[in-house]
């Protein structure tokens, strides 16, 4: 591609975002707003205490 059909085509990326549609890629300032504030294995830590404890007291309620 010559610079001419580049510098189009960056015109042309530049008015379609300008213009309101998205773009090819979300900014990192969007990519990290959308992330949960907890990571994957701390939740995952949470569920096995909270599931481990409710299953624990289902077995001492029937069992005992």
């Amino acid at each position: 591609p010559t610079q001419f059909e580049l510098r189009q085509k960056n015109a042309q990326f530049a008015n379609a975002v300008r213009s309101g549609k998205k773009a090819a890629k979300p900014s990192r300032q969007e990519q990290l707003s959308k992330r949960s504030p907890i990571s994957l294995w701390a939740l995952g830590i949470i569920l096995f205490v909270v599931v481990g404890g409710v299953l624990f007291e289902l077995v001492r309620l029937i069992f005992l």
